[in-house]
């Protein structure tokens, strides 16, 4: 039994597992009697966590105490100190309507913002002192709330509720339905949320039914959180979203790619993305993943282009350097999605997937397009995707000093991202050929370095600029100068920097013979 609140109450609770109810959380619930050492670790991580949070979190409980409100921290933020990883983004909720959540926060914050306050949010920046330190706090305070979609609305109604307790559930996971009330530090876990942490799952409060009905987006919340924390879906809630898959179709495009972009940006996307494809939600909001799942047989048998696709998403994140980057992960997953449309059965046996690279090039555009992505994203993963397989004819190692200052000008400022990208694209098990590709990987990037050393290929121009191309020709502005530029670049790249005198010299002969032709 709790020690403080007695016997766990059992009704209403379709598992049958325990719910324990308010108590202090200097005392928290032994929610999880079976493993006493993982509720001793957690408790001790989240009293370390509020304790770091406590000045500005308890200052702020105060002065709704004050104004006759209460405040609790709430969701992701309890179960990110149960972890021991609370960082300085604090969600509360609070009984408090919007209005009376703006004269309380105006005062106290050093910025606000009512971006969300048609859902009940105000959101504002606290900066404080924590640990020796000035640090940045970002807050948002919510009212108690319920909300469902209706069965054609992209749009949740907003109704405010009047107890924690109803907050709580109508919340996405029991990970996320545990608050802690301010000041006074009571634990609140009316829902098992502290039990199924402790076990790594995710289920919903009430039915998974009722939770996807009432916003869709959870679906994709599931996979997200299973991705970011590593955590097994219960049964139930796969089998709901497996059923209620369809029902993705009324969320908005931008909150799908956003909840798409945490999922890939967290620490194991594959995961996640494979319980999007299981589930049939990826047929809704990403149709080419689900795609890659190429029919196999014994006469014609190739690499599986889906399992392919994540292995090379994981390896490209090995390769990161300063942190998840999104527009290289996008290129690792989409990489080959022009394959399914390009598969060929050749007479001999093989399989060919033909300028898969060009057609996957587009497709990644028109998906990225669809889910309201930005233009400077699109063309970036697009022309990663366009240019992942280039390096495959340098294999034999007989590119000329032109064939890497061309895949160097092509690449521009992805050159990094795409070295990333293809050394990733090597999944073979044959470690002679994954050790040969590395190789010739290697000099490649070498041969780069030494060019860009003499010559600053990163910026590579003609020898002559727009000027005094008119200024040899004798003419004025007009097309006629474009078409000198790009003859100069040609001969730049094919032939590396070039004296004055000679570029001088090529743009007369090159403009003789223009003028002989018209």
């Amino acid at each position: 039994m709790s020690a403080v609140n007695g016997p766990y109450a059992r009704s209403g609770n379709p598992g049958g597992r325990p719910r324990p109810g308010h108590v202090p959380f200097s005392v928290v619930p032994n929610a999880n009697e079976d493993n006493p050492r993982a509720l001793s670790q957690a408790q001790h991580r989240a009293v370390s966590e509020l304790l770091r949070v406590s000045p500005v979190a308890d200052d702020l409980a105060r002065r709704f105490q004050e104004a006759g409100f209460s405040l609790a921290l709430v969701g992701g933020s309890v179960r990110d100190a149960l972890l021991g990883r609370l960082g300085n983004d604090l969600d509360f909720t609070t009984d408090a309507r919007p209005e009376d959540v703006l004269k309380i926060v105006r005062p106290w914050a050093d910025a606000v913002w009512e971006v969300g306050i048609a859902f009940g949010t105000v959101g504002c920046q606290k900066n404080a002192r924590v640990d020796g330190a000035e640090q940045c706090f970002q807050v948002e305070v919510t009212t108690y709330r319920s909300e469902a979609y209706d069965r054609t609305s992209r749009k949740p109604e907003v109704s405010y509720g009047d107890s924690i307790e109803e907050d709580l559930v109508r919340r996405d996971f029991t990970v996320n339905a545990m608050a802690v009330s301010l000041p006074e530090k009571e634990f609140i876990d009316p829902h098992g949320g502290l039990d199924d942490l402790a076990e790594h799952v995710l289920r919903t409060p009430g039915t998974p039914e009722e939770s996807f009905s009432d916003d869709p987006l959870r679906m994709m919340r599931a996979a997200r959180f299973a991705a970011q924390l590593d955590f097994e879906v219960a049964p139930e809630v796969v089998a709901a979203m497996k059923a209620m898959s369809g029902r993705i179709e009324i969320v908005s495009a931008e909150r799908v790619r956003d909840e798409l972009n945490k999922l890939i940006l967290s620490p194991h996307p594959a995961k996640g993305l494979a319980l999007l494809v299981d589930t049939g939600l990826a047929d809704h909001v990403l149709p080419e993943l689900p795609a890659l799942r190429l029919e196999r047989d014994e006469h014609h048998r190739h690499k599986d282009v889906y399992d392919h696709s994540l292995i090379v998403l994981e390896q490209a994140m090995a390769l990161e350097t300063d942190g998840p980057d999104l527009t290289l992960r996008l290129a690792a997953l989409l990489h080959d999605i022009g394959k399914p449309k390009t598969r060929r059965f050749e007479k001999d046996g093989r399989v060919s997937f033909h300028h898969h690279e060009v057609v996957g090039a587009k497709m990644t555009k028109k998906r990225m397009t669809a889910l309201k992505y930005s233009n400077e994203l699109i063309k970036d993963v697009s022309r990663l995707v366009e240019l992942h397989l280039r390096f495959h004819g340098y294999g034999t190692g007989e590119w000329t000093d032109s064939a890497v200052r061309r895949y160097v000008r092509d690449a521009g400022p992805l050159l990094d991202r795409l070295h990333k990208l293809t050394r990733s694209d090597c999944t073979t098990r044959n470690k002679r050929k994954a050790t040969a590709l590395s190789r010739a990987y290697d000099g490649l990037e070498e041969r780069i370095a030494r060019l860009q050393e003499q010559e600053e290929l990163d910026s590579i121009r003609p020898d002559l600029d727009g000027n005094e191309i008119m200024q040899v020709l004798d003419v004025g502005p007009g097309p006629v100068i474009g078409k000198a530029y790009k003859f100069l670049l040609e001969l730049r790249l094919e032939n590396g920097p070039m004296e004055r005198d000679a570029a001088v010299a090529a743009l007369k002969e090159w403009w003789a013979g223009e003028q002989s032709e018209g």
